[in-house]
């Protein structure tokens, strides 16, 4: 399949279903990946691990998926790291709100494992 890791990739979602499934996903499709369950935990892993993208859930406690990805685009050392939302909020105003917060692709729960690859490539310079 693939010859060689293709990037690192920081997934961040408060549900360790899906954690897990999309960590499988991206494992298959040959990426490293870090897992954080929450934004603050999120928070500390991208200056300790320098993700080459971020996929973030909208919905957590503490902080929404929404801020991290503002807080991250506003900061010089992560502003240019990829963020896709992978989010259960379907709604079109929840799409440009997320790409107001600065994200690069916005992705629907349920999703495909050609979807979520499809949208990591996408994003991936």
């Amino acid at each position: 399949m693939s010859k060689s890791v293709m990037g690192t990739i920081l997934i961040v979602d408060d549900n360790l279903s899906e954690l897990e499934l999309i960590s499988h996903y991206l494992r298959e499709g040959g990426y490293t990946v870090i897992n954080a369950v929450g934004a603050k935990e999120a928070l500390n892993k991208v200056s300790e691990q320098k993700p080459d993208v971020i996929i973030t859930d909208v919905v957590m406690p503490g902080m929404s998926g929404f801020e991290l990805c503002r807080r991250l685009k506003t900061h010089p050392d992560t502003e240019k790291v990829p963020i896709v939302i992978c989010s259960s909020k379907d709604q079109e105003i929840d799409r440009l709100w997320g790409m107001k917060q600065g994200a690069d692709a916005y992705l629907t729960k349920p999703f495909t494992r050609e979807q979520i690859l499809r949208a990591i490539k996408a994003v991936a310079v």
